[in-house]
């Protein structure tokens, strides 16, 4: 592989070292026009490197700003990635198994959101797959909170898709503009809490089960508005079903969610995405700790500063800001507040090479 050139050295196998910091890394190579060597790339899994879904990730990144890479194969870990322009454009990527389109998208949109020009993407793969958000909470919890920060993100689902055949589809529309800050610094009450828990090529009452659980799980905070989808082979490839979960005040949005899983009973699936979202608003938070790992990079992207308050900063959470000031003077500042920790982000200049 060809070392040659200055480029910025990013450790694949820092802090939680998956698959989230390969793709952050690309995404911020993208949007700072700087070239980037990863090395031990998802190190301390098995296996360790590239997977079928980070393969598509890192072509889509590279897709959208012309980018030379080396070392893009099944299994590598270790990666040159030598970006050129943004543009945007119409783009299609099929990740080929059930990976995750969600994850895909992560690495996508920060770099879309930088983009001079609309974009407009089709994704092909798995909507609802475990160890990755589901597509409901994507576009119930992730996308709204973009929208305050002045983003304009449209994403159609066209055909849900399930591990292991995948084939589910989204199409994604981006007008992009620059991020505004953002700003919870208290939650406020919950108005109401929503949802949508759906199965696809399953019976019925798999998905009443899910939300009487949810609902009972929930019951007395807000008024509970749950929507139950039963989707056939016209709506969806394979078996599968997901429920998500999200509760509402004036400012910010909360989220739980939980994909479903072959011989775990709905009761389960559905009372571990209630009790995670019932904790949540237990401690005041204004960031679910979903939200608090992926609205990092939007936040330092962004005009102004930003701030929050979390449950926890996961390890996904520390190893982002870890790497978010590998490119940026990013200062960041965390204080109790209750059962929370506020964070503050202030961004600051492109760090020279």
């Amino acid at each position: 592989m060809d070392n040659s050139g200055r480029m910025r050295a990013i450790d694949g196998a820092y802090g939680e070292g998956g698959g989230q910091l390969l793709r952050t890394a690309c995404a911020l190579s993208a949007i700072t026009g700087e070239p980037i060597r990863l090395n031990n790339i998802r190190a301390r899994r098995t296996p360790a490197g590239l997977a079928p879904q980070h393969l598509t990730a890192v072509k889509a990144v590279a897709a959208l700003c012309d980018a030379q890479v080396e070392g893009l194969e099944l299994n590598s870990t270790e990666l040159l990635f030598r970006p050129g322009r943004l543009r945007g454009g119409e783009f299609s990527f099929d990740v080929g198994t059930a990976g995750s389109v969600t994850l895909v998208l992560q690495a996508l949109l920060p770099a879309v959101l930088a983009c001079d020009v609309p974009v407009r993407i089709h994704l092909t793969g798995g909507t609802d797959i475990r160890a990755a958000p589901p597509l409901d909470y994507l576009r119930f919890v992730l996308l709204p909170l973009l929208a305050k920060m002045g983003a304009h993100v449209e994403l159609a689902l066209q055909r849900r898709g399930y591990y292991p055949r995948g084939g589910g589809v989204i199409a994604v529309h981006v007008v992009p503009k620059p991020l505004t800050a953002l700003r919870l610094d208290e939650r406020g009450p919950i108005s109401e809490i929503c949802g949508v828990a759906h199965v696809s090529n399953l019976p019925a009452h798999i998905v009443t089960r899910m939300h009487q659980t949810a609902a009972e799980v929930l019951k007395g905070i807000a008024p509970i508005n749950i929507a139950d989808q039963v989707l056939g082979r016209d709506q969806a490839v394979g078996q599968g079903g997901a429920l998500v979960l999200w509760a509402r005040t004036a400012d910010t949005l909360l989220g739980g969610a939980e994909v479903a899983q072959r011989g775990i009973p709905a009761e389960r699936i559905a009372a571990v995405a209630a009790e995670a979202l019932r904790a949540e608003i237990h401690t005041g938070a204004t960031l679910d700790i979903h939200a608090t790992d992926q609205m990092l990079i939007y936040c330092a992207l962004a005009r102004g500063s930003s701030c929050f308050l979390t449950h926890a900063l996961s390890s996904h959470a520390q190893t982002a800001l870890w790497l978010l000031q590998q490119f940026f003077s990013l200062q960041v500042g965390t204080q109790p507040a209750g059962e929370c920790t506020r964070v503050d982000i202030v961004p600051g200049r492109e760090k020279s090479r």
